[in-house]
């Protein structure tokens, strides 16, 4: 607990997977193909991976110039780079920015995060393919976020950060008696004891190892015996009496 954080250092899949990085056992097929999934960055990319930002959710007919044009303001940018489908040329949704110094990379972080811009509400984070280790991405069952609607969220990231876990103290069944003082605590198993005894002592019990019953038990079994009698009498009262209301019944009719 003292290195928890709700954002994740190291990419884990299972982890990931988790609300709060305790489970131990995968929730979706997704899951289970990040796991075994091996994955390289791509060498292609050139620049400072630690002087770019991830800017996700755009509006599929946001252009470079109204990127440019919004994080500018934040300060130089180096390289804007919005990623287009390679047949179609469309918008995909998501671009890199790459900033020349480092404090308008975190003033943008800080700002643009939750920007509108063109009815479409931006997600921006660090790049993390390049600086996470053991970044997997959301194509191989990766990645950070996700839709609930889907069922395939991931955690540790800005958008859905780890919850902290719950610490539940380990509990024995006869915590109660630990601290007891031994005078209570002998009382204790003597009362034990003799619940024992008591439940052991019946009549048949008592000819089976041979010996009479004693006069208690006899009590007792006539008491059970008594109890049997009353139960038998009070079912047959209430039957003949359903059998009287029913001849009266029929008697009425006819």
């Amino acid at each position: 607990m003292n290195n928890w954080s709700p954002i994740a250092t190291v990419y884990d899949p299972l982890k990931a997977g988790s609300i709060d990085g305790t489970d131990l056992e995968p929730h979706d097929r997704a899951v289970w193909r990040a796991m075994v999934a091996r994955y390289v960055p791509n060498k292609g990319v050139i620049g400072d991976p630690h002087l770019t930002l991830f800017v996700a959710r755009l509006n599929h007919h946001t252009t470079e110039e109204k990127l440019r044009e919004i994080f500018s303001k934040y300060g130089s940018i180096k390289k804007l780079r919005l990623i287009r489908d390679l047949v179609t040329g469309s918008s995909k949704g998501y671009a890199f920015i790459e900033y020349n110094e480092e404090r308008s990379l975190l003033r943008a972080h800080r700002d643009a995060n939750k920007l509108v811009v063109d009815q479409h509400e931006l997600y921006v984070d660090f790049e993390l393919e390049r600086t996470l280790k053991g970044w997997i991405p959301r194509r191989l069952g990766g990645g950070l976020g996700g839709k609930k609607e889907s069922g395939q969220l991931r955690f540790g990231g800005r958008d859905r950060p780890f919850r902290k876990p719950i610490s539940v103290p380990v509990v024995t069944h006869d915590y109660q008696y630990k601290d007891l003082p031994p005078s209570q605590d002998r009382s204790r198993d003597r009362w034990r004891e003799r619940g024992n005894k008591r439940r052991e002592r019946s009549p048949e019990r008592e000819r089976e190892r041979g010996r009479e019953p004693s006069h208690r038990d006899w009590g007792k079994e006539r008491s059970h015996r008594h109890r049997d009698r009353s139960r038998e009498r009070d079912s047959k009262r209430s039957w003949n009496d359903s059998r009287h209301r029913d001849r009266d019944r029929y008697k009425d009719r006819y």
